[in-house]
């Protein structure tokens, strides 16, 4: 009897050694026959450039064990132990996929559809307030799902609705891209110094930082497993795992600028400076296809509900292109300077000197709305609303100034409101309230040289609009008076924000008495046309809309006697004899 047991004991014992390294042990990837012909051509094995961007196969599956033991993993190790210590469960154990907001990425969604789940039905284009930034705001605000704005400049900031600052984060660089927020409420954002961060957004302290090749220009995406893709001017195209280590690099052939989307199969579409637009697979980083245009694919691309990708090549040309990389159509005349977006009727919108909207059966063009002479659609990507109106900012001449602009799904202008001294380079992005939020870039005159804007209805305790009275005629060199009214609806003292239209400012005047006229001078020194603008706000900090007055300035002609006798000796000719002769 005890040998049977004994025999039974051996035997279970023999059976468990077997089953645990399979059970527990290294993640085995069965290598298909189309993978070994991917990774063993002929090019692969005599061209060790191509064959490093192709990937190899056992690089990219034990990338995060064999990866060097750098500054920033023995960071992310330490990290991810107070992780423990502070009591949250240990992110590979979690989805960490893009957090439920209102717009929580650049784009909106991992698909950069742009389109966003609320109406701006009733938004008038007024400006509710403005954060100002420490440097220009390039970077595209995100929203998280308690309305909390976080915008990059030369630092991360999380401003609350009402436009109060709640944390910034110290970054020593610029930032001009948009950051990402997983279902954790971890905030992902790249730098202009090479490194990539992980910051809590509830308390704005770093979590972990990645060190890369060089700057990131590159909004992340994340996928539904927590993956955080992005890509960097060194020429690669990063996965990382929720702690901060590497999963896998993928490397072009030039600079990625591109912002990375995620179609419903978990594929990686992004571009590169080398003219190509990439799609790879997401466990391991190995190339499903790539489609070469002709120029920079600067920017991201947008994924439709059938799966189509669209994208802008500096070439010119906007394309379509199938999942599998074959080309549905491309259609030129300088369409795309933003990244493609995607209204609810399939209808495709991009930018570059004008907004196109483009027939997403055969790239035909449906409308073109022109913004005005010398404005371009660059950076300020568009958005859209439930509703299907069009948010989008421009960039005017070459520093001088920068507005959101709101045109209808039929391509007739809405609103538009200027905002910046310099330009918006920034995508809009809108709030479940209807709020638009965008970044600006200003001359530092105006006050600081960049700002957070909420474009919505105004409070209806804010004070009034102000009035501006004054000569609207005048001579560069001459001081002139204004006066500036504004009231409030609660009685409450009131201050004004005035700027004179040639880059000077008087900043924040007062306290004055609701109602009072506030009188106040200025000298313009060059001929032109310029637009005062003044702005109210209350002890509460409630910001009235904008008033405007729009003055010309000409040069004090004075009399010259010379030029007027030299006329007239012209039209006379006997009077210039007579006085030749009395010489």
């Amino acid at each position: 009897m005890r040998r049977n047991i004994f025999a039974t004991v051996v035997t279970f014992l023999f059976i468990l050694s077997a089953i645990i390294p399979i059970t527990l042990g290294y993640n085995i990837t069965t290598i298909t026959k189309e993978q070994m012909d991917e990774h063993y051509t002929f090019e692969n094995y005599y061209f060790p450039q191509t064959y490093i961007s192709e990937k190899c196969i056992f690089d990219v599956q034990f990338n995060h064990i064999k990866q060097d033991i750098s500054t920033d993993l023995k960071e992310s190790a330490r990290l991810s132990l107070n992780d423990i210590i502070r009591g949250e469960i240990p992110q590979t154990q979690t989805t960490n996929g893009l957090m439920d907001s209102a717009w929580p990425m650049y784009c909106h969604d991992i698909r950069h559809t742009g389109r966003s789940l609320y109406s701006t039905e009733n938004n008038p284009g007024i400006e509710k307030w403005r954060f100002a930034t420490e440097g220009s705001a390039y970077g595209s605000p995100v929203i998280d799902d308690q309305g909390v704005i976080y915008i990059g400049a030369r630092e991360i900031y999380a401003v609350y609705p009402n436009g109060t600052l709640k944390w910034e984060y110290d970054i020593p660089f610029h930032i001009e891209s948009a950051a990402a927020i997983d279902e954790n409420g971890i905030l992902y954002v790249g730098t202009m110094q090479n490194y990539f961060y992980a910051i809590y957004s509830n308390n704005g302290t770093l979590k972990w930082k990645f060190s890369v090749g060089n700057w990131i220009a590159s909004s992340p995406a994340i996928g539904d497993d927590g993956t955080i893709y992005f890509g960097s001017e060194d020429d690669y195209i990063y996965a990382l795992y929720p702690n901060g280590t590497l999963k896998w690099k993928y490397l072009t052939s030039v600079a990625v600028y591109s912002s990375p989307a995620i179609g419903d199969d978990g594929t990686v579409y992004c571009g590169s400076h080398d003219g190509n637009l990439y799609a790879l697979y997401p466990n391991n980083g190995t190339l499903k296809w790539k489609y070469q245009t002709g120029g920079w694919v600067a920017r991201g691309p947008c994924i439709a509900d059938d799966g189509t990708i669209y994208f802008g090549s500096w070439d010119g040309y906007l394309y379509a292109v199938y999942p599998d990389g074959n080309l549905k159509w491309k259609t030129g005349g300088n369409l795309a300077g933003t990244t493609p977006v995607i209204a609810q009727d399939g209808t495709i919108y991009v930018g570059n000197r004008y907004l196109s909207a483009i027939y997403p059966t055969n790239g035909s063009v449906k409308w073109s709305f022109d913004p005005g002479s010398g404005r371009t659609i660059r950076g300020g990507n568009p958005c859209i609303s439930a509703e299907g109106i069009i948010y989008f900012g421009t960039h005017i001449g070459e520093t001088d100034g920068g507005e959101l602009i709101a045109v209808y799904p039929d391509g007739t202008e809405r609103w538009r409101i200027m905002l910046a001294t310099d330009w918006i380079w920034s995508a809009p992005a809108i709030g479940s309230d209807g709020t638009v939020y965008v970044g600006s870039s200003n001359d530092a005159s105006s006050g600081s040289e960049g700002y957070l804007h909420a474009i919505g209805p105004r409070d209806p305790n804010a004070p009034e609009t102000p009035t501006i009275n004054g000569p609207i005629n005048g001579n560069i060199g001459t001081c002139y008076d204004y006066t500036f009214t504004t009231t409030d609806p609660n009685s409450d003292d009131v201050f004004y924000y005035i700027t004179w239209g040639d880059g000077t400012s008087d900043g924040w005047l007062g306290p004055y008495n609701s109602g009072d006229d506030v009188k106040v001078s200025h000298t313009w020194s060059k001929t032109g046309t310029y637009v005062i603008q003044a702005q109210a706000k209350d002890t509460n900090d409630l910001k009235s809309d904008w008033g405007t007055l729009t003055v010309t300035m000409l040069k004090d002609k004075a009399i010259d006697f010379n030029s007027l006798f030299l006329k007239l000796l012209e039209k006379i000719p006997l009077l210039q004899k007579l006085l030749y002769l009395l010489k």
